[in-house]
């Protein structure tokens, strides 16, 4: 039986991964999913409270599994692999699967979220798509909704594409006053150009439903 669960990427750090993500896991938990989140490295880890993997552990109300959830981590806001570096340590890729995957049954509902974009280092000898094909997982891609994301998210979807993973929806995150303004429609623009869905979260009404939506496709009946 295949695993359930998701892997989220970015098309660049800071695009909002995070915040999207906690609204998923409610909506996952609100239909009776036991979800396993995973952020299996994670670095600029200084007060805990304002980690990643700690926003996604509260999410999950699994706060009592944090160690699980991200065992490696690292005080320096620098890429995984270079933070790590700093307290002389080296991460790869095999022991990243295995921190993933750990005490997950195949009714639980895998949710793993990586570092960065989805080109960007990971493990020493592995980057954030070598974990997303290893663990054969669906792929749910944000972007920040700005001017430009239109060529970063097309360039990210030949990657995925290219790594023999299905992109399950892109995300559009504001995660600041858009370049452009209204005039700007990158979800439009975008949705013309790519067959999976394109979801933009400044619609707050109706991203319940397309995310309720998005999900059913990675949740058996």
């Amino acid at each position: 039986m295949k695993q359930k669960g998701i892997f989220v990427t970015g098309t660049d750090t800071n695009v909002g991964k995070t915040w999207v993500s906690q609204q998923l896991i409610v909506q996952l938990s609100a239909k009776k999913e036991d979800v396993v989140p995973r952020k299996p490295i994670e670095s600029g880890w200084v007060n805990v409270e304002a980690t990643d993997a700690y926003a996604l552990a509260k999410a999950a109300k699994k706060l009592d599994q944090l160690d699980m959830i991200c065992p490696k981590r690292y005080q320096a806001a620098l890429s995984p692999v270079s933070a790590a570096a700093l307290e002389d340590k080296v991460n790869t890729l095999a022991e990243g699967l295995k921190d993933c995957l750990t005490d997950v049954s195949k009714d639980q509902f895998l949710y793993v979220e990586g570092a960065g974009g989805f080109y960007s280092p990971l493990y020493a000898d592995g980057l954030n798509a070598d974990l997303a094909q290893q663990l054969k997982l669906p792929v749910l891609l944000i972007a920040d909704d700005k001017l430009g994301c239109i060529n970063h998210v097309l360039l990210t979807i030949e990657a995925i594409k290219h790594r023999g993973l299905t992109l399950l929806a892109i995300v559009l995150n504001q995660t600041s006053e858009k370049e452009g303004g209204s005039l700007m429609d990158n979800q439009s623009e975008l949705q013309a150009l790519v067959a999976s869905p394109v979801i933009s979260v400044g619609y707050q009404e109706v991203l319940s439903d397309v995310l309720s939506q998005m999900l059913s496709a990675v949740i058996p009946e």
